[in-house]
């Protein structure tokens, strides 16, 4: 099922939660909605269900307009982070109650919906639990209940809100694998949202980012990681660091010194420079570089996480330097980014 948001506005009391959103989601995509909070994606999301609808704008399901159809019109699947079972009913029953609750006419027969229960246990690799309730279940089993539930109705889209926040993060690395298998095998349309970069960018086809009510890139995780198009997304994609400097005949300068980086592309004046921990070199001395002294060193995994003190006062960047490197506070470090960004200064 394709799904389009054209032009969607939502206005609560004044308050601008999506400004002039758009998005096209091919039939079988897997989407990630990616946001701090306050960004609008689980607003968004709650507009594609119905549970909410539109100040302005249209959505649509492949060519239908479904901007003012209820939930049960539009035949979605919803996984909510806390799971939302029923804690009376077992874990066949749970899965089966969107079936049971359908109008006579489109239900289907008893030992239809009981069929249906169990191939759906199995998919979500829970055979042997039907007859439990969900206060007898660890909380990822929950999930994996509450998404077969929401695959019973066969829905034209699937989707679901921060699904694996409520779970450690052991816990949530197996389930994002398990997610994917799941949607590879079942072909839904499917949106979810979350604030954790690495799910969004490990699980989705296409990760839709999002600040203040408006989608800021939409693209692939290679995309998002390696060419961000804003500030925003450089600083929230990935660990950054972020200078203030200038360009001027084509070079990029820090206070009184040029630093080695070429921009004969980029407008003469003040400028903001992003790059990534470990998208630099380290010099001996350098006749063009930044060069800081070390405020902090701490261990991050197999790497040393080092940071610097570069130029006027309150600019601080963070390199990362192979683990057992002999890195003392005090110590002077001169570098130079081998990938990097420049935007204009706000």
């Amino acid at each position: 099922m394709e799904l389009r948001v054209n032009s969607i506005d939502k206005t609560f009391s004044g308050f601008h939660a999506l400004d002039n959103v758009s998005l096209d989601i091919r039939s079988g995509e897997l989407i990630a909605l990616l946001g701090p909070s306050g960004s609008g994606k689980t607003t968004l999301l709650r507009l594609i269900a119905g549970l909410d609808f539109p100040t302005g704008g249209a959505i649509h399901f492949g060519d239908e307009d479904a901007s003012r159809k209820s939930v049960q019109e539009r035949n979605v699947g919803f996984v909510f982070q806390h799971y939302a079972l029923f804690r009376h009913m077992n874990v066949l029953d749970n899965i089966g109650f969107g079936l049971k609750v359908r109008p006579a006419a489109t239900r289907p027969p008893k030992s239809e919906i009981h069929r249906r229960a169990l191939e759906l246990l199995d998919l979500v690799q829970l055979s042997g639990l039907e007859k439990r309730f969900p206060n007898q279940l660890s909380g990822g089993q929950r999930q994996r209940v509450a998404l077969a539930r929401a695959l019973a109705i066969e829905p034209k889209v699937l989707l679901l809100d921060e699904p694996f926040g409520a779970l450690d993060a052991q816990v949530r690395r197996d389930l994002r694998r398990w997610l994917r298998e799941i949607h590879d095998r079942t072909g839904h349309t499917t949106v979810f949202v979350t604030h954790d970069q690495e799910e969004a960018l490990e699980l989705a086809d296409r990760v839709v980012v999002m600040s203040r009510g408006r989608i800021e890139q939409v693209g692939s995780a290679d995309d998002i990681y390696d060419t961000p198009n804003s500030p925003f997304v450089y600083g929230f994609i990935g660990e950054s660091s972020r200078l203030p400097v200038r360009v001027e005949d084509g070079q990029v300068w820090l206070e009184d010194r040029t630093i080695g980086l070429e921009a004969h592309n980029a407008p003469a004046g003040p400028a903001e420079l992003y790059f990534r921990p470990h998208d630099i070199d380290v010099l001996e001395g350098c006749g063009g570089c930044i060069a800081g002294t070390v405020t902090a060193t701490r261990r991050v995994e197999a790497r040393r996480r080092i940071e610097l003190a570069v130029g006027g006062p309150g600019h601080r960047v963070e390199i990362e330097l192979p683990a057992d490197s002999p890195v003392a506070e005090g110590t002077r470090i001169a570098f130079r980014p081998r990938a990097w960004k420049l935007f204009p200064a706000h």
